[in-house]
């Protein structure tokens, strides 16, 4: 079993994934910043908030003991207070919608290549097939 395991962990594929999770998840913290620190900062200013990622609509009232402000985004869901976060989650649909993004560009120059790299490989004369050969023995010999 741990033979089978090790021939498994080994295979390229699963190496590539491995190496593939790394750099996504190293990929989604630079989507990130770009969101919350490039884009969403231009589209807090044409909504005229200064952090749009606490936007938010309430949809319940705060518990009896609850003494921070009534526009502290995490303080208030802290408290357990039901809210609808729709800054919050349009800030994770632009994070969603860039990697998608991004990642379609790397899969499309991907395939660009992999076709150029094909069709370069299917223009190299390699000469007549086995079968071509054959065949012309085959007439020669009737004549």
């Amino acid at each position: 079993m741990l033979n089978e395991f090790k021939d498994f962990i080994l295979k390229g594929n699963v190496l590539d994934l491995a190496v593939a999770v790394i750099i996504g998840a190293a990929f989604a913290t630079i989507t990130t910043s770009l969101t919350e620190d490039v884009i969403m900062p231009i589209v807090s200013a044409l909504f005229g908030a200064p952090d749009f990622s606490t936007m938010f609509l309430l949809l319940g009232s705060p518990p009896a003991d609850y003494a921070g402000a009534m526009t502290d985004y995490a303080a208030l869901k802290e408290a357990g207070v039901p809210m609808l976060g729709w800054g919050q989650f349009l800030t994770v649909v632009i994070n969603f919608v860039i990697l998608a993004f991004i990642i379609f560009m790397i899969v499309r120059y991907a395939t660009k290549v992999m076709k150029k790299s094909e069709a370069e490989a299917e223009a190299v004369d390699t000469g007549p097939s086995e079968i071509d050969l054959l065949i012309e023995i085959r007439d020669s010999l009737k004549k």
